[in-house]
């Protein structure tokens, strides 16, 4: 256990508390901890960057957004193998390794020139894309994965609004626009600490886990590239859907400010963290219900059936703005559930009840990063677009074409996808 001849006391005593105890103590650890990385990566979002100059043919804000994404989309495809091999005893080093790189490139941020702004972004971003996998492989393949994972999940709902939030009442307060980011990090480094040492306190999966949801256990080249061959038109189908899914979601959260500007509210930097709080608490009550299904092949179906409908709460809300039945505070949240039910899943119980009901034995965190690895893909794509091929066509407009084609598309995937498993599953079992 950890490593240790003889537990920790902590790990001891967590070992004997009930559901609501342990899930209170690993959804507040694991919550808190993604919560502070948000901190090393989105305050630079808040700022509108209106007088730097274009890079390389792209508006400056564009520029940073790309090389962070470049940056994150690699660590996605680094973790397939990092993640997916990574002995648990050294997730801990992992995760102060990361942030601490991450957080010396907002330092040299602040220190160099705008034209450097890109490279230290890039390097910002390596590091980052795999602090989810460290994080959730602490919850993985246990009874109440569902609820530790909407509790994790519900961390990046709330946390970006609410460092841009921080990271804009900071430069309120005085603090330069280049050395904002670096500052909000240190705001959140101590916390960061505290909640990697409560997680390396929590006791592995227990064989009642192990019996329910298949023992996790790092997976090898070998094991990785069998389960892919087994389920590979299934896991084409959810890959392709998450690349949209993941442009869409990114372009709403890295473009906020412009897009709440255009609908009115451009003077209230609070509505960044006052919208998120209902989609947050809508998505994690959601999906901690679906601790509820004991049967993995029939929760799986559910998973897909909450995940279509965040989709048609896209398209559907979006369309009641367009015919003026909705406002534009309530279309922004609602596209904004309808996103969030159709993402979170990725990172936590989609592909934990998958391969509980296919009766797999490995770990979750292999296919998060494969869907995560070309996800990003998928957003650096629409800000390419955005900035080259759709520059005449303003935040919302463009958001409201997204939002259209992202209901519609990912929904006919979804259905595909369901229906796969569904038959995939039934066969296994």
């Amino acid at each position: 256990m950890n490593s240790e001849t003889k537990p920790h006391p902590l790990t001891t005593w967590l070992s004997k508390q009930d559901g609501l105890i342990f899930s209170i103590y690993a959804i507040s650890a694991a919550f808190s901890c993604y919560f502070c990385m948000y901190a090393f990566r989105k305050p630079y979002t808040a700022i509108g960057y209106a007088g730097y100059e274009n890079l390389w043919g792209l508006d400056y804000k564009i520029a940073l957004i790309l090389a962070q994404l470049f940056g994150y989309t690699l660590s996605k495809f680094l973790g397939i193998k990092v993640i997916s091999e990574m002995d648990p005893k050294w997730r801990p080093l992992a995760l102060l390794a990361f942030i601490g790189i991450a957080e010396l490139s907002l330092v040299a941020f602040a220190l160099t020139p705008p034209s450097y702004g890109p490279i230290w972004l890039f390097i910002n971003g390596l590091p980052l894309g795999m602090i989810w996998g460290l994080v959730f492989g602490f919850l993985e393949g246990r009874k109440l994965t569902e609820v530790l994972g909407a509790g994790l999940s519900a961390s990046y709902i709330i946390a970006s609004g609410f460092v841009k939030s921080a990271g804009r009442a900071l430069m309120d307060w005085g603090v330069d626009d280049r050395w904002m980011p670096a500052t909000t990090g240190v705001l959140f480094l101590l916390p960061f600490l505290l909640c990697v040492y409560l997680l390396y306190r929590l006791p592995p999966p227990n064989a009642e886990d192990e019996a329910l949801r298949t023992k996790r256990v790092p997976m090898d080249a070998a094991a990785r590239w069998a389960f892919l061959k087994q389920s590979a038109w299934g896991l084409i189908l959810l890959t392709t859907l998450y690349i949209f899914l993941t442009a869409y979601r990114d372009f709403r959260d890295n473009f906020a400010a412009e897009i709440w500007a255009a609908i009115g509210y451009g003077d209230a930097p609070e509505i960044f963290t006052l919208s998120e709080l209902p989609i947050a608490f809508t998505v994690l009550v959601t999906l901690a219900l679906l601790v509820k299904i004991k049967d993995n092949r029939k929760a799986m179906m559910v998973v897909h059936m909450v995940m279509m409908t965040g989709c048609a709460l896209i398209g559907g809300s979006t369309l009641l703005f367009e015919m003026g039945l909705l406002s534009g505070a309530a279309w922004m949240i609602t596209v904004g559930l309808g996103a969030y039910l159709a993402y979170v899943p990725y990172g936590s119980m989609l592909f934990d009840r998958l391969l509980a009901a296919l009766g797999s034995v490995g770990t979750a965190g292999f296919m998060i990063y494969v869907t995560d690895a070309f996800g990003y893909i998928g957003s650096i794509g629409i800000n390419l677009y955005k900035n080259f091929g759709g520059g005449g066509v303003s935040w919302k407009e463009f958001f409201v074409q997204l939002s259209y084609f992202t209901s519609v598309f990912c929904t006919a995937c979804f259905i595909g996808s369901m229906f796969y498993f569904s038959k995939q599953a039934r066969t296994e079992n």
